[in-house]
């Protein structure tokens, strides 16, 4: 991979993982739920399917991003926060989310009428995920920008 390729993904894939946290976290998932006709069985099972593939994705990006930290080298810094990322990220898919499908198995078998706590975590972890790309991508902005006089007047 070309250092100029690595930087571009630096900047690019993060700014799409906060779009997809965007467009999904806050948008799709408490609109499904208002449309006419979504009874709970169906729109946790849209639910379903839309989260698996957003985490799908979120793993395609990471490893992504993991190889454009790789080369050209990154700092200890960049690594640090992408390390971060990566913990959350993890936590999410490997812990929370399986808690969730138990739950979400209970209320499509009638045994729950819903209303799970678990839900927090994994708003909490897309949070935390966020505000993680945000302070990613602001670092990876400023390294790559030529540094700028400020002219106060």
């Amino acid at each position: 991979m070309s250092p100029r390729v690595a930087y571009a993904l630096r900047i690019i894939l993060p700014a799409i993982w906060i779009g997809m946290i965007i467009a999904i976290d806050l948008i799709e998932a408490p609109l499904k739920f208002q449309a006419p006709g979504i009874t709970i069985p169906l729109g946790l099972g849209i639910g379903r399917l839309v989260f698996l593939a957003m985490n799908i994705v979120e793993l395609i990006i990471a490893i992504t991003l993991a190889v454009a930290l790789w080369h050209p080298r990154s700092d200890r810094r960049t690594w640090m926060l992408f390390g971060g990322l990566a913990l959350v990220l993890a936590i999410k898919l490997f812990v929370v989310r399986p808690l969730l499908a138990q739950h979400t198995n209970a209320v499509l078998a009638g045994e729950s009428t819903g209303g799970s706590t678990t839900h927090y975590f994994y708003i909490a972890a897309d949070a935390v995920i966020g505000i993680l790309l945000v302070w990613f991508l602001v670092a990876q902005v400023r390294r790559i920008l030529p540094k700028v006089p400020v002219v106060v007047e």
